[in-house]
């Protein structure tokens, strides 16, 4: 038997972190086993879905080099396929109409509530045998009797007595078939071996099979993943750090990052916390998936795009970079190549977005100086240091180097003082990376540059006293 397996995300919204999670161990579970993994846009909700939902889910999977074998496949085209089925079932005595009116339902429902039972449909429709042809919507005609047990691959065996469930709904008044009966018929169609998804769909699950079962249709093999969870236990939002799925690469994040993250929340294998793509494919099972919720932890994540930032090669950093680099609107043509820029700041910016905004001074000389940071007693040594990097020969680390100890030592300073004044000078900052690797990245003409205009600056503000 060939594995399949299905991501079948509503396009309602942003695509979030739990999603892309359950794309990720589906697709992981497809590739692992040799299978096929499969694109399903479950769009039936048409009030609430979009194209720029659908756009989204494509992007973000894209991003993430998630590929799919086949679709997407979108159930609102569909439409025929499940009212085919829906019609044989009603012939077959599987289905039948409902002439309830929202009235009696919602008295029903009372009825029940206060005697302490839970609100089910009565089967009235069914029992009384009404017929007509006023609007009406299909119900399932689920069975009265006995269990529904499945064997979920994280959870081990559940079951749903059918008492439990009623008469679900699938067709509505206006010829639109619901949801469950939907995913049913998709996954049989299109050969769905097994089910991975959100545990908040565990209670469709007993539905879907019966489903399923009244058609004579094979059940697939079900695998229920727990809930993500904030750092403090609670429901992820974006106070946690939690943001559509393209809002982290807007925010500066690897692809190969988020995947990484994802696998371990909620899988492990032994202690090993970094993961090459091909390693999880080789290595991710069912098994191993945790049935305990996973906590959202965004130092975790940043931790983790930090590693990549250092381990990936840099000429693949910098196609990342770029992006974020013209949203800061920094233009690099007079500058160093983004790998040089990715090669100083790596060691200490956690994201892409960081280290572009960080980067700017290596291409723009119009900064603005902190007056608290040059004065007068600046100025001698930023003209010595000047006058001798115009003379240096060979432009490099080294020599760099050599001139600012020599004008500490020659002004009996502290290096330090030295070091600071050129930054500021150079960069605009007190902060940097090491600076004789900025300056020989900056050039020596810039580097001139912007010496002789902090130099005019210390001389400006000399004047205005």
């Amino acid at each position: 038997m060939k594995i399949k397996t299905r991501f079948a995300p509503s396009p309602t919204g942003h695509l979030h972190i739990g999603s892309v999670r359950t794309a990720l161990y589906s697709w992981l579970f497809a590739r692992h086993n040799k299978g096929a993994f499969v694109l399903r846009i479950e769009d039936t909700d048409v009030e609430r879905s979009t194209q720029e939902s659908i756009n989204m889910i494509m992007d973000s999977m894209a991003w993430l080099n998630i590929n799919w074998d086949e679709g997407p496949y979108y159930q609102t085209k569909r439409f025929d396929r499940y009212n085919e089925i829906i019609n044989n079932m009603i012939t077959y005595g599987t289905a039948y109409k409902c002439f309830c009116s929202k009235e009696r339902l919602e008295y029903l429902r009372k009825v029940q509530i206060k005697a302490g039972k839970k609100p089910r449909y009565d089967g009235y429709c069914k029992q009384n045998k009404i017929s007509g042809t006023i609007p009406h919507v299909i119900r399932f005609c689920n069975p009265q009797e006995g269990d529904v047990t499945f064997k979920d691959q994280i959870r081990g065996n559940i079951t749903f007595n059918n008492k439990e469930l009623d008469d679900l709904i699938i067709r509505r008044t206006d010829g639109s078939p619901t949801y469950n009966f939907c995913v049913a018929i998709d996954d049989w169609d299109m050969g769905i071996t097994h089910v991975i998804r959100g545990e908040d769909h565990i209670n469709n699950t007993p539905r879907q099979i019966n489903i399923l079962k009244s058609i004579g249709a094979p059940i697939p093999t079900y695998a229920h993943i727990s809930m993500i969870f904030g750092s403090d236990g609670k429901k992820l939002s974006k106070r946690h750090g939690a943001l559509g799925m393209l809002q982290y690469r807007n925010e500066g994040y690897l692809p190969e990052a988020i995947l990484n993250y994802l696998i371990r929340l909620g899988w492990s294998h032994n202690n090993k916390e970094i993961f090459s793509l091909s390693e999880m494919i080789d290595l991710f099972t069912l098994n191993k998936v945790n049935r305990s919720p996973s906590l959202f932890n965004i130092d975790k994540l940043k931790w983790i795009n930090h590693r990549y930032i250092n381990q990936l090669p840099a000429k693949y950093i910098a196609k990342h970079l770029y992006q974020h680099i013209k949203n800061q609107n920094i233009n690099i043509q007079s500058g160093p190549p983004l790998t040089k820029v990715i090669e100083l700041f790596s060691k200490s910016c956690k994201t892409l977005k960081e280290i572009a905004y960080s980067c700017r001074y290596f291409y723009e000389d119009s900064f603005t100086i902190d007056n608290k940071y040059l004065n007068f007693t600046h100025y001698q040594l930023l003209e010595d240091i000047k006058n001798k990097l115009m003379l240096t020969a060979n432009w490099n680390i080294e020599n760099i180097n050599q001139v600012l100890l020599s004008t500490a030592d020659e002004f009996k300073v502290n290096k330090k003082i030295v070091y600071m004044s050129l930054r500021i000078a150079i960069t605009g900052h007190d902060g940097s990376p090491t600076l004789t690797h900025v300056i020989e990245a900056i050039g020596l003409n810039k580097t001139i540059f912007r010496i002789e205009k902090a130099m005019n600056f210390i001389k400006n503000k000399k004047n205005n006293i």
